[in-house]
């Protein structure tokens, strides 16, 4: 729930990166919650609910989005290609599936402040003469 927080409260950044965990639990949350919405919605013979909430949500879910896209070291116009029947919808799970880059790239550091420690090949500790 905090990380479906944290997108709305990000409404319309579009720069930046978003870690897998952000996008796919806004994901969740948002698949959910418009479940309910539209349960709730049918039941009450009322159907522009869920198009209500569609709507409210439709920036925060391109910004992260995007934003995912960035954490992978691509450009947020890839978004567009889920306009392509099928196989743009397939391209971009994989790409929002992807682990984020490791070094900090064009778009911003690693969302998840990851640093390398120590000397490669070596150890951290090594006795002193």
């Amino acid at each position: 729930m905090n990380e479906y927080l944290q997108v709305l409260k990000k409404y319309a950044v579009f720069n930046g990166r978003a870690g897998r965990k952000e996008y796919w639990m806004f994901f969740l949350f948002n698949f959910l919650i418009a479940i309910v919405i539209s349960i709730i919605g049918a039941l009450l013979h009322v159907g522009f609910l869920s198009t209500i909430y569609t709507l409210a949500l439709l920036i925060p879910s391109i910004a992260v989005g995007v934003r995912r896209l960035h954490d992978t070291g691509r450009s947020g116009w890839w978004l567009l290609i889920g306009l392509v029947p099928l196989v743009g919808i397939i391209v971009l799970i994989v790409f929002f599936a992807e682990k984020s880059n490791p070094e900090e790239n064009k778009y911003g550091s690693n969302v998840k402040g990851m640093v390398s420690v120590g000397t490669p090949g070596g150890s951290q500790n090594s006795p002193t003469a």
